[in-house]
């Protein structure tokens, strides 16, 4: 009996619910930082902090649902637009802007097609335009406006536009690459990186298109304890190592 009694309470210990974790500061931050950020919220957490969750998207998306009120403690975008945008409606605290990273864009296809490095105006849209492109939407998306730039900077947008497959973020604009969907896509060189089964093609010069930075800031809707603490440590020394790790370059 007292075997089956022990044997009880220890069933009803594992049945009861653990007790709740500590949530870290909730961090929304553009889709081609995930694994960068993901590694400097691991290593933040082994610090003795709580993990930050994280929740990655395109930029544009973002910026939207926290300006229509969504809680939430720091915001990384992939471009300036969208954070001066929060800044003009007074939702970033106050001296916590800074640049987190900087990055490159580049062309990336499937094995088997052609380079693309070097070639401008109607080559370039030759080569490009054999099939849909894919590209994050050059509208509203960062990673797609920079490539638009990129691409009517070297003449070939009138070209290539038509044929452009718009996807809600440059991680879809990927996806729709390795898929086979699209023979070349546009993205960043951080994200070309993390889908082995691509190559990258070619490589826009860095004056064709607006510089490629990742503004990071508090928001004033943030309440979390450590929201600062996370985004200091993302600005410090080993935070910018682990996020050059993942092929950022120097803010």
């Amino acid at each position: 009996m007292r075997f089956l009694a022990t044997l009880l309470l220890m069933v009803s210990l594992l049945a009861a619910p653990a007790a709740a974790q500590p949530r870290g500061p909730l961090v929304l931050a553009a889709a081609s930082l995930q694994e960068a950020l993901g590694d400097a919220a691991t290593a933040w957490a082994r610090r003795g902090h709580a993990r930050p969750v994280l929740s990655f998207a395109a930029s544009s998306a973002l910026a939207r649902q926290i300006a229509a009120g969504a809680p939430a403690d720091l915001f990384v975008s992939a471009d300036q637009e969208w954070m001066d945008d929060l800044a003009g409606r007074k939702l970033l605290v106050p001296g916590t802007r800074a640049v987190l990273a900087g990055n490159r864009l580049v062309v990336v296809a499937r094995p088997g097609q052609p380079l693309v490095r070097g070639a401008r105006g109607a080559a370039l849209g030759r080569l490009l335009g054999g099939g849909p492109l894919a590209m994050a939407d050059p509208e509203a998306v960062p990673a797609g406006k920079y490539g638009r730039a990129a691409l009517e900077r070297l003449g070939a947008w009138t070209l290539l536009a038509p044929r452009v497959v718009r996807a809600e973020s440059v991680r879809a604009a990927l996806a729709i690459v390795e898929r086979g969907a699209a023979p070349y896509g546009i993205v960043y060189a951080t994200d070309a990186r993390v889908t082995p089964s691509l190559r990258v093609a070619g490589v826009f010069p860095p004056g064709s298109h607006p510089p490629i930075h990742y503004p990071i800031a508090r928001l004033t809707a943030s309440r979390h304890p450590e929201a600062e603490g996370f985004r200091r440590f993302l600005l410090s020394a080993p935070g910018q190592a682990i996020i050059r790790r993942h092929g950022f370059i120097k803010r």
